[in-house]
């Protein structure tokens, strides 16, 4: 993976890094990217080490390509992707990598609408049909974010199931909640300033990316 050596390169702020992120998606939701560090002379900077901003840990969704959407180039931005963005220690310690090794300062949740994993999830729990394979592997580490949602009356958990912006919602802030909480090197890089821990939701109709959950100041309230 390639470790660099931190001394001599200057660390981004959480804001800084948010807002290399927020600019670039509009550039890409006004379909003007800039391409950046993309050509030859980026990558024979790269080959000495890497110092990527920020760690953006995503569904592995096709529709879903961080670098696209954020419109960042070679060395920026590290990226781990697993089906409906669930965690186990290697996600864990990947993303502790990022962070503690290559000195990112800002740690991304990305999830998305249309997400296959959290409808599997939704659907398990409103009718208690699981899915086949280790494709349930995924669906059971889905499940604990959204079963707060549920009450116990069938009515009203098939409405509070049924919508998608919900599901997607409690998914990213649960995720966020639960690295913080299991990192402990995480939750001392943001106790300290030096790193923020940020949910964001992908619309896949505009291309938009918007934070909704954060730990950590990167200089943007979340959304309502």
């Amino acid at each position: 993976m390639g470790t660099g050596d931190m001394t001599d390169i200057e660390r981004l702020t959480p804001q800084t890094a948010w807002k290399q992120l927020r600019t670039g998606n509009d550039r890409f939701v006004n379909d003007s990217p800039a391409h950046p560090s993309q050509n030859a002379a980026r990558r024979a900077e790269l080959t000495a080490a890497q110092h990527p901003h920020t760690v953006i840990f995503g569904c592995s969704d096709s529709r879903v390509a961080a670098e696209i959407i954020f419109d960042q180039g070679l060395g920026d931005v590290f990226v781990v992707r697993t089906a409906g963005h669930v965690l186990d220690t290697t996600v864990i310690g990947s993303i502790e990598y990022g962070v503690d090794v290559l000195g990112a300062s800002l740690v991304v949740v990305l999830g998305h609408d249309s997400c296959g994993a959290v409808a599997a999830a939704a659907h398990t729990l409103a009718t208690g049909e699981q899915q086949g394979g280790f494709v349930r592997a995924v669906v059971d580490r889905v499940i604990p974010s959204i079963v707060n949602i549920t009450s116990g009356d069938p009515g009203t958990d098939v409405a509070a199931l049924s919508d998608p912006d919900v599901l997607r919602r409690e998914h990213v802030k649960h995720t966020v909640g639960m690295l913080h909480g299991y990192s402990a090197g995480l939750a001392s890089a943001v106790a300290a300033g030096r790193c923020a821990v940020v949910g964001v939701e992908y619309d896949l109709s505009d291309g938009a990316a918007r934070l909704v959950h954060a730990l950590g100041d990167v200089g943007e309230e979340p959304a309502a």
